[in-house]
């Protein structure tokens, strides 16, 4: 039995495959080795210890323990496995044996597991064994030149203040602005706080001293996405995507390679991705809202 995980701050998605066919798929909460240490890890995921107890206060609701090969004080439905591999945010190189350590508690039978980065499960998934140009565009965004095995080239995204262009974080700075000062068409402004239920204070509030700021910026595109027939503001996305290409793409110096691209942005606005893409030289040959079909495709092809 083989398990893929595809972890980011806010939930994994956990798919356990057997004879080619995903059989199981679980969601919990988000691992980012980055942020949390090995015993919160062990709770989120549900993890019991030997006594049967929890290692520290109580697990999420939707954790692995019921689907798993956990430690259990009670006997339940088995989902070990074979091979683990585990994509997440935060798992940069030494943060890595976190998460690999978790992995051996919560599958102590499986003979190998591997943990990489969720840039390097973009790239697996969109690329394949084939050599390419990968993208993660959802609330926050990243890039890499690929071989077809590892990344080669990666352009630092610097987060929300400093860069990730191209993101759901950078298109609600954007859209926000050009709320505010004037430049979208007269009453969208009122239209958007009636809305949201926000007022002019409380987006300041929530930008400036509130945490997780990046999520509510790009909680604004669902606003944005019912608004496309509005000319400014599809510009406004066109241009997020344009300062993501000029900015990171184009510095790999790769117009032959083909993109592919990972997250909610590029999936939700796939045609104006695709339409900058071919503005700037590009042939855009895979969007998925998820890794994880690719990464099943890729790990059965190995």
């Amino acid at each position: 039995m083989m398990l893929i995980a595809d972890s980011g701050s806010t939930k994994t998605d956990w798919a356990w495959i057997e004879n080619g066919t995903i059989v199981h798929r679980v969601t919990t909460a988000g691992i980012n080795p980055v942020h949390q240490g090995e015993e919160e890890i062990l709770v989120e995921c549900g993890v019991w210890n030997v006594e049967g107890e929890m290692p520290q206060g109580q697990a999420h609701s939707s954790n692995l323990t019921p689907h798993s090969s956990f430690h259990t004080p009670q006997t339940a439905p088995q989902w070990g496995a074979d091979e683990v591999f585990f994509y997440g945010a935060g798992c940069i190189p030494e943060k890595k044996g976190v998460v690999e350590k978790v992995l051996r508690k919560v599958f102590p039978e499986a003979n190998r597991i591997e943990v990489e980065s969720d840039l390097l499960g973009a790239a697996r998934a969109v690329c394949q064994h084939q050599e390419g140009l990968a993208c993660i565009l959802g609330t926050g965004s990243n890039s890499c030149l690929y071989d077809g095995e590892k990344i080669i080239g990666n352009v630092p995204p610097l987060g929300y203040i400093l860069g990730d262009e191209g993101s759901g974080a950078v298109l609600g700075k954007l859209f926000l602005n050009a709320l505010f000062k004037g430049a979208l068409p007269d009453g969208m402004k009122e239209d958007f706080l009636q809305k949201s239920g926000l007022s002019y204070p409380e987006i300041i509030q929530r930008v400036y001293r509130q945490p997780m700021a990046n999520r509510f910026l790009a909680s604004t595109s669902l606003y944005i996405s019912e608004h496309l027939d509005v000319p400014a503001l599809r510009e406004l996305v066109k241009q997020n995507f344009r300062d993501f290409f000029h900015k990171n793409i184009a510095q790999y110096g790769r117009h032959d390679l083909p993109v592919g691209a990972i997250g909610s942005i590029a999936y939700h606005y796939r045609e104006l991705l695709q339409e900058v893409a071919e503005e700037e030289g590009y042939k855009l040959n895979k969007i998925a809202k998820s890794p994880m079909e690719g990464l099943v495709a890729y790990h059965l092809m190995k």
